[in-house]
């Protein structure tokens, strides 16, 4: 049984009250600068159980009247086509996304900032798709020497060659894609040119992880050094506040290596600097909102694993890096689990062991495991999908639910007609022949019912999945691992 660790009503209430006192502290404006998923915090929800990954949306809906999104994406990021590693979609096109979801929720977002700009040819193309869209676009540019460059920084060539961006609200929540976008820098420069135009303002961060008044070793902290194995993040004790206030805090190595420089430009801009440390910058509540800690340090290990796989898996597919496996490695030791205590991994290796084809298994949320073997029919992640909802409906794990007489005009389609060679249905037709059948079968219609209980499930294949049944797993809620290599010997997969 899965244990919520997480008060969630307690920590909305506790952060919209802390972001309401930093925007009166700074005089009636701030931006604030929001790590980490704003509509879709799914890591979050992973590793404290209880917090809704809508938690940051619930909580701004709550000043809707005060706030507005400003959307940050990374010319690089655009040229180089970065894709979201849970949404599987490009950072440009998640930018829309976040702006249709802002938008759709009733808040205002008109804007985007693309930073790093060169001329780019992508970043030129979105540009132009985002005005026929009818969105401001701004540009922000590179800056010699930056962040220690202060005199550049700090002038009308530095921040001041960046475009103004305007804005209407008291409360501009900075946000992007994803890491490493520029969305400091992005709040420094509208500082400089609102202190130009005699505008009070502040900056603030949202950054739910490292926890700050977590210990350094805690779990919950090392995942998120674990979700963070491309950028090299690391957990580290900040010096500044144990100095200003003789307390220990947590932080992240770019933060304090950071903030002397970031402390120079608000004492360059304003005269003094608002901030003693790194940790003062942030608004983060989440570590007094912890109901079960050990629960909480469950979760987090398990995503430790998660990350570990994933390493694997991407190094296999070429998009990784040995650095990345080792470091991942080193945390599984540092949070005290190994690979195989993700409790679906041994089931799916067993049933693989002995067919002798890939498989895969599935633990619902009440505990129970489900495996899903490789048939004629169905591939594993097919067979598993239609066992766990065999199993969450209560139906008899030997009634068919999909007769072969439907799934076999399907196979022919696929081999006959759209040029496939592996016959066998992946989880998107599997699904849609389901639904086909649920409208003249009431044992299908109940499987169909039990979609919704799989959000949260865990899952492991033995071999890496295709994209589609990724993608399925994903939009279903089911947190996947596989075993870093492929079914077939072929160059090419999909």
């Amino acid at each position: 049984m899965h244990k919520i660790g997480f008060d969630n009503a307690k920590y909305l209430e506790l952060q919209t009250q802390h972001i309401r006192e930093r925007i009166s502290k700074f005089g009636g404006k701030l931006y604030l600068e929001f790590g980490g998923k704003l509509f879709d915090d799914y890591h979050a929800s992973r590793v404290l159980p209880g917090f809704e990954p809508d938690s940051k949306l619930k909580m701004l809906l709550q000043m809707r009247e005060q706030a507005e999104i400003l959307l940050v994406v990374s010319a690089d990021d655009i040229e180089h086509s970065k894709k979201r590693g849970d949404l599987g979609i490009t950072y440009d096109a998640d930018a829309l996304r976040l702006i249709d979801a802002a938008r759709a929720a009733g808040l205002a977002a008109n804007s985007v900032v693309i930073t790093h700009y060169r001329a780019q040819h992508a970043a030129d193309a979105f540009q132009n798709k985002l005005k026929s869209l009818g969105v401001k676009v701004y540009r922000h540019y590179p800056i010699e020497g930056y962040p220690s460059n202060l005199p550049l920084i700090v002038s009308e060539d530095g921040f001041g060659k960046n475009d103004y961006i305007e804005t209407e609200k008291p409360l501009v929540i900075v946000t992007a894609p994803g890491p490493g976008s520029g969305k400091m820098a992005v709040c420094l420069s509208q500082l400089y040119h609102e202190h130009m135009r005699g505008i009070a303002a502040g900056y603030a961060k949202f950054e739910t992880f490292p926890v700050w008044n977590l210990p350094q070793q805690h779990p919950v902290n090392l995942a998120y050094e674990a979700a963070t194995l491309d950028l090299y993040d690391k957990n580290v004790i900040d010096p500044y506040h144990l100095q200003a206030y003789n307390k220990v805090a947590v932080n992240y190595n770019r933060d304090i290596e950071v903030f002397p420089v970031l402390k120079a430009i608000f004492e360059a801009i304003y005269g003094e600097s608002p901030y003693c440390s790194p940790t003062d910058m942030g608004v983060n509540m989440a570590g007094f909102c912890l109901s079960d800690d050990e629960a909480c340090q469950e979760a987090a290990r398990m995503e430790i694993v998660r990350r570990y796989y994933a390493a694997r898996c991407a190094l296999r597919m070429g998009v990784g890096s040995e650095a990345e496996v080792s470091n991942a490695e080193i945390l599984m030791k540092r949070a005290q689990v190994a690979p195989d205590a993700r409790p679906v991994v041994a089931p799916a290796l067993a049933l693989a062991e002995k067919t002798g084809a890939p498989a895969a298994a599935l633990e619902l949320n009440d505990g129970r495991i489900v495996t899903g073997k490789t048939s004629d029919l169905l591939g594993p992640a097919a067979a598993l999908l239609l066992n766990a909802l065999k199993a969450i409906a209560g139906i008899n794990k030997e009634i068919d639910l999909i007769s072969a007489t439907i799934i076999e005009p399907i196979q022919d389609l696929k081999v006959n007609h759209l040029g496939n060679r592996n016959p066998r249905l992946h989880t998107d037709e599997i699904l849609v022949a389901l639904s086909i059948c649920a409208a003249t079968n009431p044992t299908a219609e109940l499987a169909m019912q039990a979609i919704e209980h799989l959000r949260g499930c865990q899952a492991h294949s033995s071999v890496i999945l295709s994209g589609v049944d990724e993608g399925v797993f994903r939009k279903l809620g089911i947190n996947l691992t596989c075993e870093p290599q492929y079914q077939s010997k072929q160059l090419y997969h999909k």
